[in-house]
């Protein structure tokens, strides 16, 4: 006949209710740890999303004296200089007379098909200014005098109403001279007389 005892290395013991419990409660502290760690994941993702999608709707707006304008988002090739025609220039035979040095702004698309003060039509890609005094139709050589580029725009507008500004340019004028980056820029202006 066989013995039915077993040995102690044959024996399968089962944890006690002590060792069961603590197991339970490291399972339980571990499922919270990983719960709040998933819960702060989350949180975070959203954070973010949020801030692009604000930043993504948001324009960008730029203090000018004491008003505000919006900065239009446009390619990196659109702020190049472009060469002007050559018909963009006077006859040499204009003689100049200088006039007062200043800070230069411009004005560009938002403006796009509303009347000037002279009454044409705003064409942001046309050699035009604004300028607060100087008869409608007059031309000005304005210099950019740290890189030496200067155009020659027709006044058919008046400004600029900001702070001590002495033009406002249309695009075309500001890219010509490397104005459009900065948005503002210290100019020499000369009366173009004929």
């Amino acid at each position: 006949m066989r013995d039915t005892t077993q040995t102690d290395e044959t024996a399968h013991t089962l944890p006690t209710r002590r060792e069961r419990l603590g197991a339970f409660m490291r399972l339980k502290t571990e499922r919270k740890a990983l719960l709040g760690g998933v819960g702060a994941l989350a949180a975070v993702g959203l954070a973010l999303s949020g801030m692009l999608w604000n930043e993504s709707k948001a324009t960008e707006v730029v203090k000018l004296g004491q008003g505000v304008a919006s900065v239009e988002q446009q390619p990196i090739a659109a702020f190049e200089p472009r060469p002007q025609p050559a018909e963009a220039e006077p006859a040499p035979t204009a003689s100049e007379s200088p006039m007062k040095s200043g800070h230069a702004s411009y004005y560009g698309n938002e403006f796009s098909g509303k009347r000037t003060a002279s009454g044409e039509v705003f064409n942001p890609g046309e050699l035009t200014a604004a300028h607060r005094t100087l008869p409608m139709g007059s031309r000005v050589r304005v210099t950019n005098p740290r890189s030496g580029d200067s155009i020659v725009v027709r006044i058919n507008d008046r400004g600029p109403f900001h702070g001590n500004r002495v033009i406002d340019l249309s695009a075309a004028a500001a890219r010509s001279i490397g104005l459009i980056r900065q948005g503002t820029g210290q100019v020499n202006l000369a009366l173009l007389v004929r």
